[in-house]
């Protein structure tokens, strides 16, 4: 047996000055460990690329390398995005996005950065040009859509149900829309829905097991029991029997052409379409996200509990579900008659609404 020997090699192991690396590539690859790290923490597929794409968009835009960018490039950004028309909220999710992976560079690749480029990192997003949280009272925050919106645009639906050319897709758009309102899903999570996670059998109305619920700061997954609550279950008992099968065979439950998860763009595009489609002036149309937040605020008009509403939607905590309520404007006055009418029946034991 030969003997092993040990063969010292010219060189530093710490770098004596910058490295000559292509910084383009340099943070490719970062953006891409950046990704690896969401797929570890258990983030959805659909999730990582939207915040991806989300964070290429912000990268280009700044036109440097997120090491070398200045309050002033965020400034630069922000302010574009701002003359362009573009909502408040989009201008957060620009800033957000590139903070996350700031704070990844510095925890993961800071020495890299140091030795390759000779950049200590320091994040430029301070609280000069920090996009403002829009609060509760903006008026930016147009209330949900009414009851009898909603029903009449589900009426809509059911016509053209009846009447359109293709059974599949408009009984496909009936059975997602009406999940999006009566479970208050956000589009995501009704895209990546599988048909396992349907539960006739558990609980009075039957549950949806929301495998990959939104979770709060960034902190993964967070799975939650929805019940099927206003026939639901009927309505999707309906769908796995007689729309689903339209379809190419695949575990998700709405599933595209293909058989593959929709993406929350799709979603929120068919909607639009839907409510041209049927008529109505831009004032009376709305959003799926604005169908969760009717979800919300017509479930507490009618009585249901503010802890079961926030339990229901996933939310951290009371007062962001309290973000999401906007009673109509005779709420009060419909409280009063309900609890004016109960009164007399508890004292006598009679129902005095007969």
């Amino acid at each position: 047996m030969a003997e092993a020997r040990l063969q010292v090699i010219a060189g530093g192991g710490v770098p004596q000055g910058p490295l000559v690396t292509d910084p383009w590539i340099f943070q490719a690859a970062c953006v891409d460990a950046f990704a690896a790290s969401w797929r570890a923490r258990g983030f959805s597929p659909v999730t990582i690329d939207n915040d991806i794409g989300l964070l290429e968009r912000t990268l280009t835009a700044l036109g440097r390398p997120a090491w070398d960018v200045t309050p002033e490039d965020i400034d630069r950004v922000v302010g574009d995005l701002a003359v362009k028309g573009r909502a408040t909220s989009t201008c957060r999710e620009y800033v957000q996005i590139f903070k996350g992976f700031h704070r990844f560079l510095q925890a993961r690749k800071a020495a890299e950065i140091e030795a390759a480029f000779g950049v200590r990192l320091v994040c430029p997003v301070d609280e000069f040009n920090a996009s403002r949280q829009v609060g509760d009272d903006s008026p930016a925050l147009l209330p949900p859509p009414t009851p009898e919106r909603v029903n009449e645009f589900f009426d809509f639906m059911k016509q053209r149900i009846a009447t359109a050319r293709k059974y599949g897709p408009a009984a496909w758009d009936y059975a997602l829309f009406r999940t999006l309102y009566h479970a208050g899903l956000r589009s995501e999570e009704a895209s990546l829905l599988e048909k396992p996670d349907l539960h006739f059998t558990r609980g009075p109305f039957g549950k949806l097991h929301v495998r990959f619920g939104k979770g709060a700061h960034t902190s993964g997954p967070r799975p939650r029991w929805v019940p099927m609550l206003d026939g639901l279950d009927l309505v999707l008992r309906w769908f796995l029997e007689d729309v689903r099968p339209k379809v190419p065979d695949s575990p998700v439950l709405f599933a595209d052409e293909s058989g593959g998860p929709l993406h929350r763009g799709t979603i929120r595009n068919r909607l639009r379409y839907l409510m041209e489609l049927e008529g109505r002036p831009p004032a009376e149309r709305f959003s799926p996200h604005a169908l969760r937040r009717a979800c919300a605020t017509h479930n507490y008009e009618r009585g249901v509990d503010l802890v079961a509403i926030q339990q229901m939607l996933s939310h951290w905590t009371v007062s962001s579900t309290m973000r999401y309520v906007r009673p109509s404007a005779t709420f009060i006055e419909d409280a009063y008659q309900r609890a004016v009418a109960s009164t007399p029946a508890e004292l006598t034991g009679k129902d005095t609404t007969a």
